[in-house]
This record gives structure tokens, sequence and C-alpha cells, in this order.
């Protein structure tokens, strides 16, 4: 028998349809897009419980369900991935960035109110980063540029205070005593536009020395990417003489990067799609042949305008690619539009252009784990914030690419990620990046009230003798680790009685049950975690060896 009934995929629910036996107790699923008549849900409940089914501990793992092996990987819940079921008072909640202090203020001559597209990332005992540099302004329903775009170079030994070191490399009204270390140039016939770069130290083991950091760069005669390359991360030179890739704008920030878990280079840029601002990406295994772009997909997002899109590796969990895209809404004059700040500069930049004085920007959070199918939380990651001068407005709160780990702000306390985002984009002289903090892994989590929940894995097969958590909890809430065989029987020893309550607030703890923490006997086999949470939020786990360390500092 047959029945149509729903299933939760990406916090969205799709129809599928379920086959089962009552005799034989399976239960099998195929997705579709019908749903179920009251009167056939009804039937299926009823036949579900005649059939032993509903509520059954022991349910048969099913000859087509998923058997996901994490081996030690580090798993985020970024998404639902690993999650077959939820019950209580639990949900998938997003978390934001803290805004912290402004690390830097582009209020150099050859900088300006236009510098963003900041590339960042730790590079051993420091951390570089890279954007450009572009001066705006408006007058008379015109904007003027006062200076060509160029591409500066900055450093920290902490990512919090950061240097811009004299690169003697590029000469702007007579000297040479700046931070640029690409301008724009002719090579042969085209026209190199250094304004649209992101940088990233290449992880390829194959890669020669004197390309180690790499750069895509925009173009013209003809318009498209040029592959650039540089031993150390300041000299580049080019690594092709036309473009690698055409066939569009590029007038966005493009980026590439090495990915270490697929092994293959891998590129991101906006196009226009049906008149709609989005992402394309492909792939090569050179850096100067790529295959056809494809679009991004979104399950179960709406169709918005992306601007950039800032999708890497996380460093902690490489097989899962992050995005922090920038969510471009024209919301055109009203009343409440008029109300935000400094309204005078916005209607002088909407006599330029429309859209310069009312569209609006904010960061977003995607993830995905095969580069080209994202789960798109609908809500900000990290909202324009309170109104002040230089907020909410065209080209603000442009994340950069991408998080760091830094060390803690206070002693004893885990490392943290810093994000870093864009204010005052061309409202004056200069614009600032302010550094914004988070949790390690704490993108999103699964939290519970205090009535508690329960959240179940699909089956997991893994390596290693400890599990680990990324947890909070209340002083008074807790979480409970059972583990399972694939058919949903709890195993002796490490049932939900047999694991005392786990509370506190760390990257990793491991679980121990009364009879210890060894869970090695375990490994290779297919089991679930059901975990049960009060007042307390999950934001990853994964198993390792015992021998594994802790998280160390950033630059230990």
């Amino acid at each position: 028998m047959k029945y149509a009934c729903m299933n939760r995929s990406f916090g969205k629910w799709n129809a599928a349809w379920f086959s089962f036996s009552v005799g034989a107790k399976c239960l099998t699923m195929r997705s579709i897009r019908l749903l179920p008549t009251a009167r056939e849900g009804a039937v299926l409940i009823l036949a579900l419980v005649l059939g032993g089914i509903l509520g059954s501990p022991g349910r048969s793992l099913a000859a087509d369900e998923r058997v996901v092996d994490i081996g030690t990987r580090l798993e985020l819940m970024i998404d639902d991935y690993l999650i077959a079921k939820t019950s209580g008072q639990v949900r998938h909640v997003l978390h934001h960035p803290v805004a912290r202090e402004v690390v830097m203020r582009h209020d150099m001559p050859w900088e300006g109110s236009g510098c963003g597209y900041h590339s960042i990332f730790r590079d051993g005992d420091r951390y570089r980063m890279y954007y450009k540099a572009w001066q705006l302004t408006v007058a008379d329903g015109r904007v003027e540029q006062p200076h060509p775009l160029f591409a500066c170079y900055a450093e920290s030994r902490d990512g919090v205070h950061w240097e811009k070191p004299s690169l003697g490399l590029v000469d702007f009204q007579g000297s040479k005593d700046n931070n640029i270390f690409l301008a724009p140039g002719k090579l042969g016939d085209v026209v190199v536009d250094p304004g649209h770069v992101a940088v990233f130290k290449d992880l390829n083991p194959n890669c020669p020395a004197e390309s180690r950091y790499k750069a895509v760069v925009r173009c013209e005669n003809p318009r498209g990417l040029l592959a650039y390359g540089s031993p150390d991360g300041i000299r580049f030179h080019p690594l092709s003489t036309k473009p690698v890739v055409t066939g569009s704008l590029f007038d966005s920030q493009n980026l590439a990067f090495w990915d270490p878990h697929r092994r293959q280079y891998r590129m991101y840029y906006r196009d226009f799609r049906d008149g709609r601002r989005d992402i394309r990406t492909c792939t090569s295994d050179d850096f100067l042949h790529w295959s056809t772009a494809e679009w991004l997909e979104y399950p179960g997002a709406a169709n918005e305008h992306l601007y950039t899109n800032q999708i890497k590796p996380y460093e902690r969990a490489p097989h899962l690619l992050i995005g922090f895209p920038t969510r471009y809404v024209e919301r055109g004059w009203s009343r409440s539009m008029r109300q935000l700040p400094e309204l005078a500069h916005r209607e002088a930049r909407a006599a330029a252009s429309g859209r310069y004085g009312w569209a609006l920007t904010e960061g977003l959070l995607m993830s995905s784990r095969d580069g080209r199918v994202f789960h798109r939380w609908a809500e900000a990651f990290l909202r324009p914030g309170p109104q002040r001068n230089g907020s909410w407005a065209y080209g603000d709160h442009y994340l950069a690419w991408h998080a760091v780990q830094t060390p803690a702000a206070e002693a004893g306390a885990d490392p943290e990620l810093s994000l870093y985002a864009t204010e005052g984009y061309w409202t004056g002289t200069s614009d600032r990046l302010r550094r914004y903090t988070l949790r390690l892994d704490g993108f999103a989590s699964f939290e519970a009230t205090m009535r508690g929940g329960e959240i179940t894995t699909v089956p997991v097969r893994f390596s290693g003798n400890r599990l680990v958590l990324n947890f909070s909890t209340s002083a008074a809430g807790s979480i409970r680790v059972e583990l399972q065989d694939a058919s949903g029987r709890p195993l002796d020893g490490y049932t939900l009685n047999d694991c005392p309550p786990i509370f506190g607030d760390q990257v990793e703890r491991v679980v121990a049950w009364k009879s210890g923490a060894d869970v090695g006997q375990l490994a290779g086999q297919p089991i679930r975690l059901r975990l049960v949470l009060k007042d307390a939020n999950l934001y990853a786990l994964r198993f390792r060896a015992h021998a594994e360390s802790q998280p160390q500092p950033a630059g230990s």
C-alpha cells in the first residue's frame, strides 16, 4: 500500500510516498510533490498503528535509508542533514554575530568611501587582508570617482589590530609609500581592473611555490577573469594572458579557492538570472581551464537579489561550504525610508540613480555539501543594526570573505570566530570595517526550552572512540545522549538512563555514560544518536580519537 505523507528537508516540508507492509513492519520513502487527502492520512496512521510501526523503537532500517559516514569530521548544526526527527520543545535557530570594535578605517588618500570586498584569512602566525580601495562622491546628480580602483593589503597578529604596511610597489600621486599591491594597467591589449579581487592561499599540495597565493582578477577587452599568482601574498603576477572565464559582467567580488574535500578549484561569481542578481559556480583542476558555469540552487528559499556570495570551506569542517551572501533589497521611497540616516545624502545619491538612495543591503547565511545546492536561511544573519550615520545604506554590511578563528577576549575561554563587515559605504570620504564575533561553529543550533525536546539522527558510521559536543546550557538545563542501533533500539550501556546530565558551555565536551566515555566498540557500524535537551543549544558534534586535543588559540 502507498500513501502520501510529509517529509522535512532543509527546514521545508515536501511530500513523500510511503510504502509499508504491515506484516514485515517495513517502511520506505521516496519524495514526490503530492499531498494526502484527510481520508488517506487517517488510513495511513491507522495502518501504521495496526502494523506496530508508529512509535515502535524497533523499526528496521529500510533498504533505501541512508547511512552517513561521518568518520571523525565535525558536523555543524547549520542544516538538518543529519537529523531524522525532532520532538518536543526544540527548534532549529539561526544565531547572529555580536558587534565588536572598528578594526580599520579606510581613510588614506588612495582609499575612500567605496572600499570593500575584503578577503581575510589566517596564514601561520598572522592574518592577511586584501581589499579594493575606491573613493565615491556624488554631486549634481552625478557619481564621481576621484581616483581609480586599487587593490590593497593589510595584516594583523591577532585579527583585531591591523596595520597597512608600506609595500613600495605602486605609485600614487608621485609616491610608492602606500599599501597598494595591484593597480589598473594593461596586459597586452587586455585592460586589468583590480577592484573586484579576492585573494586566497592555495592549499593544493601540488601547487608550485611561485603561485602559493592566488586570485582571479577582472579584465576588459575581452571582459572576463584573469588568473594571478604570488609566492609571498604581496607580489602578484599573471598566470594567464587571456581570461580564463568569460560570459558575465564580473562587476562584483569574484572569488575562487582550492576545495580540499573535493580536491578541485571552485569559483563563484555574481551574474544576472532572469533579471535577478544570482550566483554561478564552476570548477577546475588546474586554475586555468574551467568548467561551464552553473547556477546555484536554494531549495525552499525565495528568489532574492544576491550581490556577493563569500563562499569558502569552513576551516574546522572543510566538507562544508559556508557563504555569507549579501541580500540586496530595493525598498523604494516611503515614510520609513525617509526616516533612515542621512536623508540629504540619500536624496543626493538617489538623484544620480534611484537605487543608490533606497536600496538596502544585509548579510545572509547559507551552506552546502556539494558546492552547488545551498541551504539558505531566510532571516538575516547580519542585520543593518541600530540606525546611525553610515548605516542602512546601499553597500552597507558586506561581510568579508571569510570567518577566521581568533583568540577569546576572556582569558581561559575557548577561541571564537571573527567576522568583518563594512560600514559607511560611500556616505563620506572614508568607510570602516567592523569586527563581529561568534562562538566556534555557532552559526546555528538546535535549541530546546526548559520543557525539553529531542533530536534523533539518521544512522551514522563513525571512527574514533569519543563523542564530543559543542553545546551550551543554562545552570538548570542539560543535555543527555543515547546511542541506538540503526533500527532505533537503545544500546546497552549507552541508554538515556546511563548518561548523567551534561551542563555547561564548551566548544568540545566529551560525552560520558556511567560506564565511561569509550565508544570505540561501536566504530564502523551504523548507529543513531538521540539527544534530549532542556534549556540548551547543540551547535556541533563529532567523534574523535581520545588522544586528539582541544581547539587551540589562533596562531598557536
